[in-house]
């Protein structure tokens, strides 16, 4: 008999995880509560409480995580300018770690026993849910379906779900969505279909953000966006929550083509995917947060915090928000944005985002210095002579010992 009384299942209301609370309830005998989270991936929440009661849950927990979402994980991120592998913004990363630290508030909450997910074992969100999970709760009992399961397609789950009499539209069962899609306030993204072949573009109407490009205004819009400490807290000079500014600009994003983006990347369980993505909000902000930090920051420490970001974003990816070391970085990288406070304009043209101006009561640049024009004695040129020699030192050295380098 189960030990397993008490189940919190992340439940998004769709086919997988509705077969999935049937599937706890039948295998481990055990009582689910459902928590579905509210992160602005667009679609109406509300449902799941009602597919839920049909299957019978108790229990259940519908949060509006937007704010939260934005103000205590998409803006730590975007302060160490966070891209993985050269591109690739994190917008399904960064939500997993909130959505595990949920579940375990739920199930200390609920007395629950175990926490279940509807991720792959191929993918990467399955190693996520649960290094978080454990980081936070590290006695928990994780229950993965899909690697337990012999139900191994979209066909073996509805006719589950026609034998256990699961509620779901049994009249659209013969067709199949062409992609796997996640979406959040920070990015949607897809996978399978025509993308798995790495050599066939993108079908235009797949994209729901964005429009192309080639179709957006032939006016550039021009914003400007304030930052306080790496944050963006106003648009325009209209103060905006976290979450309201992440909305406001995917909105001018994805009016003016910005965001899409077409990858092959490396999973951390070691296979290749795959997959295309819409960050209209957060291309812009991380333009505008590097412009920001490009008048306020010392040199030394904006290039410490540019070789320390793929670290940063690799520990993202790989699910290890919730480690020590994530944890040291990131009070370096919030240490280092006092200063980064000032207004940033930009032009958004037809996929493009252009810094066309920066300015900050907290800058280093200073113009009686840098001037092309005569600078009244600001700057010595005289002392560049010893500057060179001193820095050329070790390889006139090494070329007077007969070193050769060509």
């Amino acid at each position: 008999m189960s030990s397993i009384k008490k189940v919190v299942l992340a439940y998004s209301g769709g086919l997988d995880t509705s077969v999935i609370v049937k599937w706890l309830q039948e295998t481990y005998n055990c009582e689910v509560v459902t928590f579905t989270a509210d992160i602005g991936q667009g679609e109406e929440v509300a449902p799941a409480r009602a597919k839920a009661e049909a299957l019978g849950v108790k229990e259940i927990y519908i949060d509006d995580l937007r704010e939260e979402f934005v103000r205590d994980f998409v803006f730590p991120m975007f302060r160490a300018n966070a891209i993985y592998e050269g591109e690739y913004l994190l917008g399904t990363s960064i939500a997993r770690p909130l959505i595990s630290k949920r579940l375990i508030e739920i199930a200390n909450e609920t007395g629950a026993d175990a926490i279940s997910h509807g991720a792959t074992g191929k993918g990467n969100d399955q190693v996520r849910f649960e290094l978080g999970a454990y980081a936070l709760k590290p006695g928990i009992h994780v229950i993965a379906p899909w690697r337990e399961w012999d139900l191994t397609s979209r066909e073996t789950l509805m006719d589950y779900c026609e034998k256990h009499n699961i509620p779901v539209d049994f009249s659209n069962k013969k067709k199949k969505s062409p992609y796997s899609m996640d979406a959040n306030l920070l990015h949607i993204s897809y996978e399978g279909g025509v993308l798995e072949d790495p050599w066939t573009e993108a079908e235009d109407d797949m994209w729901r953000w964005s429009v192309s490009p080639e179709n957006a205004p032939d006016t550039p819009t021009y914003i400007d966006l304030t930052f306080e400490k790496g944050d963006i807290v106003a648009i325009d000079g209209e103060p905006l929550s976290p979450a309201t500014v992440l909305e406001r600009l995917n909105k001018l994003g994805g009016d003016n083509g910005i965001g899409r983006l077409d990858i092959v990347e490396n999973r951390y369980v070691g296979m290749k995917s795959r997959g295309c993505y819409e960050t209209p909000g957060g291309s812009i902000i991380l333009k505008a947060h590097r412009a920001i930090e490009s008048i306020t920051l010392d040199r030394e420490v904006a290039h410490l915090k540019d070789s320390l970001m793929p670290k940063y974003a690799e520990m993202i990816y790989n699910g290890y928000w919730w480690s020590p070391e994530r944890k040291m970085l990131q009070t370096a990288i919030d240490e280092s944005q006092d200063p980064v406070n000032g207004d940033v304009r930009v032009k958004l043209y037809k996929g493009g985002v252009h810094v066309v101006g920066r300015r900050s009561n907290d800058s280093l640049f200073d113009e009686k210095v840098a001037t092309f024009e005569d600078d009244a004695g600001a700057y010595d040129q005289k002392d560049a002579e010893g500057f060179i020699k001193l820095n050329a030192l070790r390889m006139r050295i090494a070329a007077s010992k007969g070193r050769k380098l060509l």
